[in-house]
């Protein structure tokens, strides 16, 4: 079988939860003995996965072009995974109408109208309404969710709304939350006595972790650094822009340190992972790594949605300033109560996102989708009609594009 994955970006998964989330789904392909082709318009990067060392064929393809036609026509794979809605709506009417037997498999890492009207809550100081997803970006994104065969959804929240508020069928939407190794898979880690200091991580081009890191700045690490002087947080994340490497100060213990070369490293030598979001969608990688590294964190209700269950968290989830700076500093200090923290994450990452059992089951699906693929997308009505308009605006949009850029060269 061949996979063709359509990439918004190309792989980091030292970078961002992202790019974990693609090389997990890109493995689970590869040890079911599956060919994989990885393409993307996006320009490579320093920090992203060698892919050829996977065999697993790389490939540059351009947006707006007729060449990709005759690429995926040629390539005719059996299964095609678009990278985030983004590359639906540029490749999805190129994958159907050249290589219309290949299942389209959409791969949303989260929702991104969610994470975004979110956004605009916080922005007007206001609580988030069911209708802030009725919005341009909403559409858009609903609209690729029902053109695909198949949606995968790391969190089962956003899974449940898709289906209760936008009527997508549960035959093609499947939650597939991380797939991980078993806590007893990380080895030997550092005590609690070893261990010292805060820390934060999250890629800075990211909205909720930029936000989460002023947040930190300007109201919550003051609170906690009153309670305790000499600790200090050590805040690291992919491509710091200069506003952010100028918040350093080593007078208030508040360290940027940017890029981390090995962040399972630095997660696992401090104490107390601190995840203030105020705003964002999916499941949190960050909060993952700190449960595999046996590191307790402080986060939001938003942070911890969608990833513990009904089990009890690896801290404290608190969406209250003072509570959750009380709850830091007396966690940092409390070596029993930080003990029992670090085995209830152990306890989420193996009940919840053991990928011995995931892997399976998403494989399992996987071959149901492609038996029933005619079947399915017969009866799914709704689909074949956003396809028929959607993709023809699009189809037609692309090709005025196209046209445009072959006019502009030739002058």
């Amino acid at each position: 079988m061949h996979l063709l994955v359509i990439g918004y970006v190309w792989p980091e998964p030292n970078s961002s939860a992202a790019g974990s989330r693609m090389m997990q789904l890109l493995h689970t392909f590869r040890d079911a003995n599956w060919q994989i082709t990885f393409a993307s318009p996006a320009q490579q990067t320093e920090h992203m996965t060698k892919l050829d060392e996977l065999d697993i064929a790389c490939e540059h393809i351009t947006l707006n072009d007729a060449s990709f036609d005759h690429y995926v026509s040629s390539l005719a794979p059996d299964a095609v995974m678009f990278d985030r809605f983004m590359m639906e709506e540029q490749f999805g009417w190129r994958v159907e109408k050249f290589c219309p037997n290949a299942l389209r498999i959409l791969n949303t890492e989260d929702l991104h109208s969610l994470r975004e009207a979110r956004h605009q809550a916080l922005k007007q100081k206001r609580s988030f309404q069911q209708a802030d997803l009725h919005s341009d970006l909403g559409i858009r994104e609903i609209a690729a969710i029902h053109r695909c065969d198949l949606t995968l959804m790391i969190s089962e929240f956003e899974k449940n709304l898709l289906v209760n508020e936008f009527h997508v069928p549960e035959s093609h939407v499947f939650h597939l939350p991380f797939m991980l190794e078993r806590s007893t898979e990380y080895g030997v880690l550092p005590t609690f006595e070893e261990r010292q200091h805060f820390i934060s991580i999250g890629n800075f081009r990211h909205a909720p972790n930029w936000d989460a890191v002023l947040y930190l700045k300007q109201q919550v690490w003051p609170k906690i650094r009153k309670k305790l002087p000499t600790a200090e947080l050590h805040i690291y994340g992919a491509y710091p822009p200069p506003k952010a490497t100028q918040l350093h100060n080593e007078k208030e213990g508040f360290l940027v340190k940017g890029w981390a070369k090995d962040a399972q490293d630095v997660m696992k030598h401090a104490r107390i992972c601190l995840a203030p979001l105020r705003f964002g969608a999916g499941i949190k990688g960050k909060l993952v790594e700190a449960m595999q590294m046996g590191t307790p964190s402080i986060t939001t209700s938003i942070g911890a949605e969608s990833m513990y269950g009904h089990l009890p968290w690896n801290g404290v989830i608190s969406d209250d300033i003072e509570e959750f700076a009380a709850a830091a500093a007396a966690l940092y200090q409390d070596s029993a109560s930080w003990h029992l923290m670090q085995k209830n994450g152990f306890s989420i990452l193996d009940t919840l996102y053991d990928k011995a059992v995931w892997g399976p089951r998403f494989l399992t699906r996987i071959e149901r989708q492609l038996a029933l693929k005619d079947t399915l997308r017969e009866k799914h009505f709704l689909g074949k009609m956003l396809r028929h308009h959607s993709l023809k605006s699009t189809q037609y949009m692309s090709q005025w594009i196209e046209l445009k850029n072959k006019k502009e060269e030739g002058n």
